[in-house]
């Protein structure tokens, strides 16, 4: 086992030695420290990734309970980082329970042009945004922040400090339309991280790594959340719908986004989503926007393209009195850092 074992730090190592110089070396003495590896195999095979590992350590220094490692991270000294690390796992407890969560945000340049292009359609001026696999609601905040698209105007908050960029390919750009008023604003998830709890919040600064270019953004991501008033639900997406979207005021357009949530869903699941949202269109329009992998939204077309292509198909759909009406309006790369609009 500990071979194995090694070789997944040191594969790991290699592939984040681009964006974490500190991980890198982290990761590369731990798969050389039997000691180290054999305190990692005493916790469950499914908490021994390095992801986890090293997030859990992070937090740790964070936390003010390594402050060898904490002061190595902050001199960006990969050496004395790599040795603090070995000695917290061999002399402390680790906790290895929580799942990282690095990627909980960034998905603004996807969601607001579809945002914006859902409320078009139907003629909304208030629209009440349900973001299903929300962890911490970060993207509950879309009208907030500022969004660019290579060299074109700031779509959005244009003075925020959360800043979101992506470029365009081919020749079509992005509709130049914004997200009307947001009176609502509900996620819902099975483990929801909320900011305003300072364990929480500091889980969210651990999973990105100390020497992550981004870390001052998150920091900006976090304070941003907490001034937003968004309601977390705790559970189910399915199940949790219906009153998710029975929140929403009835003047506005329900609006509920998922974006690389649906593939974690059984078919079956995914189809008992969609008949929740068409249940809820009886009395009003109820639209969906998703950045999901080809062939995973049902109903969403793939314009003939194959699933798992590397690629994700931007899909919108209007439901209401019965009827459903879906579109195809674009494809991204790099989860939204790169877009085409159809």
């Amino acid at each position: 086992m500990g071979s194995v074992l090694a070789e997944r730090y040191r594969r790991f190592g290699e592939n984040v030695a681009g964006t974490s110089p500190l991980s890198e070396r982290v990761a590369v003495a731990i798969s050389r420290s039997d000691a180290a590896l054999r305190a990692i195999e005493a916790a469950p095979a499914r908490h021994r990734h390095p992801a986890r590992v090293l997030a859990a350590l992070h937090d740790l220094a964070l936390a003010g309970h390594a402050p060898a490692l904490a002061d190595a991270y902050a001199a960006r000294d990969a050496d004395a980082a790599a040795t603090a690390a070995i000695d917290v796992l061999l002399r402390q407890a680790v906790d290895l329970t929580r799942a990282p969560r690095p990627e909980v945000t960034g998905r603004a340049t996807v969601l607001h042009p579809l945002v914006a292009e859902a409320a078009h359609r139907v003629g909304a001026d208030a629209i009440g945004l349900v973001d299903v696999g929300c962890a911490a609601g970060l993207d509950l905040a879309l009208d907030r922040v500022a969004v660019t698209y290579d060299d074109g105007p700031t779509r959005g908050a244009a003075m925020s400090t959360v800043r979101y960029t992506a470029s365009v390919v081919k020749s079509r750009p992005v509709p130049p339309r914004e997200v009307p008023d947001v009176v609502a604003r509900l996620g819902i998830d099975l483990d929801p991280i909320d900011v305003a709890d300072p364990d929480q919040a500091r889980w969210l600064r651990a999973c990105l790594p100390p020497d992550h270019a981004d870390k001052d953004h998150r920091e900006a991501e976090i304070a941003m959340a907490r001034e937003t008033d968004a309601t977390l639900l705790r559970g189910d997406a399915v199940d949790l719908l219906p009153d998710a979207l029975a929140r929403v005021p009835g003047h506005a357009l329900p609006v509920v986004t998922t974006t690389w949530t649906l593939s974690a869903f059984p078919l079956e699941h995914r189809l008992r989503f969609l008949q929740r949202l068409d249940a809820a269109a009886t009395d009003r329009p109820v639209a969906w926007v998703s950045a999901e992998g080809v062939g995973v939204a049902p109903a969403v077309p793939t314009m003939g393209d194959r699933p798992a292509s590397g690629h994700s198909i931007l899909g919108l759909v209007i439901l209401e009195h019965g009827t459903l009406r879906a579109d195809a309006v674009g494809r991204c790369w790099s989860r939204g850092r790169m877009l085409s609009w159809f």
